[in-house]
């Protein structure tokens, strides 16, 4: 196979990975705080750092940030001091103003189904911006936008992977029509953590992630966000047994700092 056409994710801590897609690389959600650091959640809300990210001096050039929301663990004080500010940010609409006013110069917002495509010699790679919803009814107003992401790497117009990295988004029914209207799905990278303010599931615990793997039926899933924080309620090893019960067995934790191949179709 072509060196450039291998697919990778490296994990870094909470939802924060390097992806190497054919020629492309993106970094999501950047969080780069050490352990023992706070950070805020908006309406005066704070979460401590319990585990610290994989280093980041050793980070190669990328093309993008993928942002899936504007929360303090998914962007934080060092991403925004040390990311290059004319580096391209692809996130939210709403994201977008407050990034700007950091002086973020080529900041993206997709609205849901929307797409931002990269060229790069006969490689593309299109972003799909999917639904997610951050909270449970009317508090979902109060939180961020939260921007899925399905990722299609193609060359000369034959789609080679199809990448759902799914955002802070609790399991609802609006994310049936992602497979629908994207096609099969090879691979998922699963925000987890069943985090929990004020009593209300604000992402995914282990049951409704085990549904949504169930729904979507990727080749491979990968955790991430679920151990960091201290609003986290939900330990992985919930998530991987009830997703074995539904019969989902391709479910690949990664240690921080760690690279693990994503499928690629022949």
């Amino acid at each position: 196979m072509n060196p450039s056409l291998v697919a990778s994710v490296t994990f870094i801590g909470n939802a924060t990975t390097l992806l190497r897609l054919g020629e492309f690389t993106l970094l999501t959600d950047p969080n780069f705080v050490p352990a023992g650091s706070r950070v805020h959640l908006g309406y005066g809300a704070f979460t401590r750092r319990l585990i610290g990210p994989a280093g980041i001096d050793s980070l190669p050039a990328v093309d993008a940030v993928l942002l899936s929301h504007l929360h303090g663990d998914h962007f934080d004080g060092v991403a925004r001091d040390r990311l290059p500010h004319d580096l391209a940010i692809i996130t939210t609409p709403q994201a977008t103003a407050r990034l700007r006013r950091w002086n973020f110069t080529d900041v993206q917002g997709l609205p849901t189904w929307s797409t931002n495509t990269l060229h790069r010699g006969e490689q593309l790679l299109r972003i799909t911006a999917v639904p997610g919803q951050h909270g449970p009814g009317l508090a979902d107003r109060l939180l961020p936008d939260v921007m899925g992401s399905v990722l299609e790497l193609e060359v000369g117009a034959r789609s080679l992977l199809r990448l759902y990295v799914t955002g802070d988004t609790l399991m609802r029914p609006l994310l049936s029509e992602i497979p629908k209207r994207c096609g099969d799905v090879d691979a998922m990278i699963i925000h987890l953590g069943g985090t929990r303010l004020l009593g209300l599931l604000l992402t995914m615990d282990g049951r409704q992630g085990a549904e949504l793997v169930n729904l979507i039926r990727p080749a491979l899933t990968v955790p991430v966000h679920y151990d960091d924080y201290s609003v986290f309620t939900s330990p992985l090893n919930d998530f991987v047994d009830r997703a074995r019960d539904l019969g989902v067995t391709e479910v690949h934790p990664i240690a921080r700092g760690d690279t693990l191949a994503l499928p690629v179709r022949s």
